[in-house]
């Protein structure tokens, strides 16, 4: 986000408090959403869970193209629309609500540095795994992609998408990997984050943006049935990973009672 988009959306959002009837969107829950859009959206509900501000879960099956940047989820809120999890981070902020505020600036430098890390690594390992590896491409993603439109726009559609992600992965470096290696980047990457956690409840002494981003992408792995288990198994070798994201949705889901627990 440049700092000019940062300055407008920080000036529209403080023009008015936060309202009851904010809306979330993402696809359809149960039958088109994919894993990457999954750990997306459930870190924005689990950051603004933490920031206390209330927000509607609403599916629609077009909800990737409502969006304005293309991205999963986007929110509502007032006469604003704004999607992913750093610019609705901006937006909260603007209004008054930040969960980093409380850090210094190396603490905020070295948050920002592993939620790169999230992203460059985890996300783009679900982009991979979802429409680089052939059989996860056969047996899910392609039938949830298309699931809301008949043939022939269905195939069309996913076709369309895998194209548009794996010209991706190229631009990115991750074009010529096979699968193992995208496993060992997530087992790589998740021994960074157990090493920074250690036994703390949270990566710095309050719950961060960095908290919800990484619960949203280890929690929707931990809970989303793929064609085998490897990714899930990369996860569950860090404990401490995992009592973590139990301690955030017994924290954040399960004991608030405008919901229960996520299940992306």
């Amino acid at each position: 986000m440049s700092l000019a988009a940062e300055a407008f959306v920080s000036q529209m959002a403080a023009a008015e408090p936060w309202p009851e009837n904010a809306t979330l969107y993402q696809p359809l829950k149960e039958d088109q959403i994919l894993l990457s859009d999954s750990a997306s959206s459930l870190a924005v509900q689990t950051y603004l869970r933490m920031c206390g501000l209330p927000v509607q879960v609403v599916c629609r099956p077009n909800a990737e193209y409502m969006s304005p940047s293309g991205k999963i989820p986007f929110i509502h809120v007032g006469n604003q629309v704004v999607s992913e999890l750093g610019p609705i981070v901006q937006f909260s902020k603007a209004k008054g609500h930040s969960l980093s505020d409380g850090l210094d600036d190396v603490q905020r430098a070295e948050m920002k540095a592993y939620m790169e890390l999230v992203n460059n690594m985890l996300l783009t390992a679900e982009l991979f795994i979802q429409w680089c590896d052939e059989a996860t491409v056969s047996q899910i993603t392609r039938h949830r992609y298309g699931t809301p439109y008949s043939w022939p726009l269905n195939l069309i559609l996913a076709y369309q998408k895998q194209w548009e992600v794996r010209r991706k992965m190229n631009a990115v470096g991750w074009g010529g990997k096979t699968v193992d290696q995208v496993y060992e980047d997530v087992s790589q990457c998740c021994q960074a984050l157990s090493q920074r956690l250690g036994t703390q409840p949270y990566f710095f002494k309050i719950p961060t943006e960095l908290d919800a981003l990484v619960f949203g992408h280890l929690f929707t792995i931990l809970t989303t049935q793929l064609t085998n288990t490897e990714l899930l198994e990369r996860v569950r070798s860090y404990s401490n990973l995992l009592s973590f994201c139990r301690r955030i949705e017994q924290t954040y889901f399960e004991s608030q009672k405008a919901g229960g627990a996520p299940s992306p």
